[in-house]
Parts: structure tokens; sequence; C-alpha cells
């Protein structure tokens, strides 16, 4: 079975990495894995070595693209455009859409008309999400399927795997409390430095670790900030960091006794709980969907109030400040990613799903 992954963005993010991952799985179960995107946002180093990469906006290219390779099934994520190039390709195979955006507002034009075509299946990685594709889709059934996570190279590295080395640097007698992402409005790196700022008044043992940003739209302004609010002592900034080095850099923040934190305000799944949880490091975050679907306040991690950042700064404290509980949501972080989110559990589901539909287009395949 060969299979067509559609999506606008070709970013260093959650969407990319749990394609990544499926794809490796999906080759041991006979399905090829191919992906087009249409802009690069510093992403083709995830999934280069893993499947073959279509990098185009040409319509026309994209048309033969998907006419030449005898698809049996296109899955698109968050681009209403697909449906028209589709369409423009006579594609006769069945297609799935991924519904990804976790606002409703940007997620509508991706939901909005399909073009003539009939998607056979919508799948998020979410109830939450499922919850917000239900307002916009009538009678299209809605697949949950968790976003997975391969267990044979995100876990908790022992010392002597660490390379102590290589950036991020462990600074001596610090913890570190690790934020990874894009720096954008959604991820919210504003209460990052406002956390960052109280909590440099209140102690000198913490050290931020800023993973990400490089190709950002907020970049410039997060630089300015940083600096201007007199953080750069505090808070280190590491805007390029390999995906592939991650386990890395978690290893450490774990190694010093840290812990994750998140301050987004709304999210579809979240890749990096579960890859901060696997490798052995709680996570502090919202109190909010679907964060409570991955992490469990007082197991895995600690949850504050909204956007609260005096509650942040506590429940930080709470992790930092007790190694005996640190090391209990450590293990109890291991366990649930290896139940809930392994890539063998949440694949599986996939690959069951695209069999399935296969079946239902018996004459379309290879384009028949």
């Amino acid at each position: 079975m060969k299979v067509l992954v559609i999506w606008r963005l070709l970013t260093v993010g959650g969407v990319n990495a749990g394609w990544r991952n499926r794809s490796i799985y999906f080759k041991k179960h006979g399905i090829d894995t191919e992906f087009l995107y249409t802009t690069d946002h510093g992403g083709l180093h995830i999934m280069e070595d893993v499947a073959p990469v279509y990098l185009t906006k040409d319509e026309q290219e994209i048309i033969k693209i998907i006419q030449n390779n005898h698809y049996d099934a296109i899955i698109v994520v968050d681009t209403g455009a697909a449906f028209k190039w589709i369409r423009k390709a006579n594609f006769r195979g069945p297609v799935l859409v991924e519904a990804r955006t976790p606002e409703l507002i940007k997620l509508r034009p991706h939901l909005k008309s399909f073009r003539g075509i009939k998607p056979e299946a919508i799948i998020v990685p979410s109830d939450y999400q499922k919850r917000l594709v239900s307002i916009l889709t009538d009678g299209i059934p809605i697949h949950v399927i968790y976003n997975g996570i391969d267990t044979s190279f995100y876990r908790a590295l022992s010392c002597k795997e660490i390379n102590f080395d290589r950036d991020p640097i462990l600074p001596n007698e610090k913890k570190i409390i690790g934020w990874i992402g894009r720096l954008d409005k959604r991820k919210n790196w504003q209460m990052l430095l406002e956390i960052a700022k109280l909590m440099k008044s209140q102690r000198d043992d913490i050290e931020f670790w800023v993973i990400g940003g490089a190709q950002s739209v907020q970049r410039e302004e997060f630089a300015a900030k940083w600096q201007e609010e007199q953080l750069t002592d505090i808070v280190k900034w590491f805007p390029v960091i390999p995906y592939q080095q991650m386990p890395q850099v978690y290893a450490k923040i774990r190694q010093s006794g840290g812990c994750t934190l998140a301050t987004t305000k709304t999210e579809s799944f979240g890749n990096t709980f579960i890859e901060s949880m696997v490798c052995g490091v709680p996570v502090v975050a919202s109190n909010m969907m679907p964060v409570t679907e991955l992490v469990l306040h007082g197991e895995h991690g600690l949850l504050f109030r909204g956007q609260n950042v005096e509650d942040a700064v506590n429940q930080l404290s709470v992790i930092l400040d007790d190694p005996s509980l640190h090391e209990r949501m450590s293990k109890a972080a291991i366990e649930r990613v290896h139940e809930k989110f392994a890539i063998e559990v949440v694949a599986e589901q996939y690959v069951h799903l695209l069999k399935q539909i296969g079946r239902i287009h018996p004459n379309e395949v290879n384009g028949e």
C-alpha cells in the first residue's frame, strides 16, 4: 500500500514528528508513505531520512505527483487547497482528512469545503480535537488516534549515554526547566519570560532552556524582550537543536532534577509532552484539554490554573524541591507513555483504518 500525506507546512513540530514515527511503523507493515509540502519551515531534517518528500507550490507539479505515483490513499492535513488538486488529478482512491489546528477560526477554512471530494473519515489526535471538529463537520466519521512516539529512540538515557560536552551544556548545581517549541502567540513565550522573571527574584538554582524557534514568526520579538528584561543569565536560548538530539536534551533536564514547562494556550495534542514523559521528565502545564488527556496532575507532572504565572511558579517549585516526588513522577511518566502513546499501540489503529478503507475501495487501488 502506498499513501501520500499532504500538509502545507514542513515544520519542526508535533505534526511532522508524529508522522515521522508513523511512517517508520507503517513501513514495517507494508505501507509506504510519501509527503507533499508547499512551504518549508526548516523541518526537512525530520522527514528526509524516513520517506520521500516533495516540496512545491506549483499546482501542475502537484497534480503530476498525484497522477504519476499511483497512491492507494491520500491523507490531507489542514490543507483546504489539497481537495482541488486531488479533484484535478482525477484521483479516485480514498481520501482521509487529519484535523490538527486547535483553533476553530483557523481550522474552519480546511474543513469548510472538500471541493466535491468525499472524505472517508476525519482523524484527530485527541478527544478535545474531536469536539472541535464535530462543530464544523457533519456526517463524516471522526476517529481519535493519538500521536505515537518511538520508544526505542525516545527513552530515559543512562548517565553514561549522555554527551555532556555537547550543547546545551549542563551547568553545575542548577535545575533545568525546559521550554520546547515555536516562538509564537499560541505557544505563549511571553508567559515563560514572566515565570522566569518571578523565579529569578526568588531563587538562584534554576536555569531555563528555550529549545527551538529559529524560524518562528516572533523570534525577533522574543529576543528583544529576553534581553530587555535582563533574563539572558537565567534563560538560555538554543534556536536549533535537531530532532534527533532531543533525547539528549531531555536526559540532561532529568539528570538535573528539572522538568519541562509548557505555557501554550491551546493544543490539539502536544508531542513535546509525551517526548518529555517517556524520557522520564515530569511536565508542568496548564490544566486544560487535551493536556489533561496526556498528563495526570500529581502523577506525571503538575498542572497550573489557566495562564496564572504565580501558580505555575508554585507547581514548578513543588517538583524541583522534592527529589523523591520527581523520581516517582519520572517513573510513572515513562510507564504511561509506553502504555498509551507508544507508536506500536497508536499506529496500529491507523494501519487498521487504512486497510479497512482500502477494502472499501478495492477497484481504485493503484489507480485502477
